[in-house]
């Protein structure tokens, strides 16, 4: 058995935050693998991300409460879990599409640093004309783990030309 699992079976039926300390104390001398995405969960409705199938390209968010999100407006969705992305990669927290065609339900402000400890929340837009109720365990967006570059940004005289130039808006549909 695992010491992380030990550890888990160990706390037995204390409470979650009992839990969570001694799993963090196992974890502090253990060496983790940098391609896994881990996650906690900060309370006891916090639900495991999870993927619909073995090639979905994002994991489930779950919500952690009943939220209303009302009608032509917006609300903060807390998932009530932490997660450690794989390194290189960023978060992008995408609309599930079911949402988006039966409810009108968007996602808004999508993106997770690799560095981000916090609560994970999702901003729900609803371009409806009926309030939107989510329900503790409800998947309300998906969790996409993307490759990052960190480029230095360096500031130049002018930029090498490019076959677009500055063309934008549309305008590459505009071409004959």
């Amino acid at each position: 058995m695992s010491p992380i699992n030990q550890t888990c079976v160990e706390a037995g039926s204390e409470g979650v935050e009992a839990k969570k300390q001694k799993i963090s104390e196992v974890q502090q001398n253990e060496v983790r693998d940098s391609t896994k995405l881990y996650f906690v969960r900060l309370g006891e409705t916090a639900q495991v991300p999870t993927r619909g199938s073995k090639l979905a390209a994002g994991y489930d968010l779950k919500s952690a409460y009943k939220v209303t999100v009302p009608a032509r407006g917006s609300a903060l969705v807390k998932t009530d879990i932490q997660i450690q992305l794989p390194s290189g990669t960023y978060g992008r927290v995408a609309p599930r599409s079911g949402l988006a065609l039966k409810n009108k339900i968007d996602v808004g402000a999508g993106v997770i640093d690799q560095d981000y400890r916090g609560n994970v929340g999702v901003i729900l837009f609803n371009h409806g004309d009926v309030d939107f109720e989510v329900e503790v365990g409800d998947r309300i967006a998906q969790l996409i783990c993307e490759k990052i570059a960190y480029p230095d940004a360096v500031e130049v005289e002018n930029l090498d030309d490019s076959e677009r130039g500055a063309g934008g808006f549309g305008s590459t549909g505009m071409k004959n």
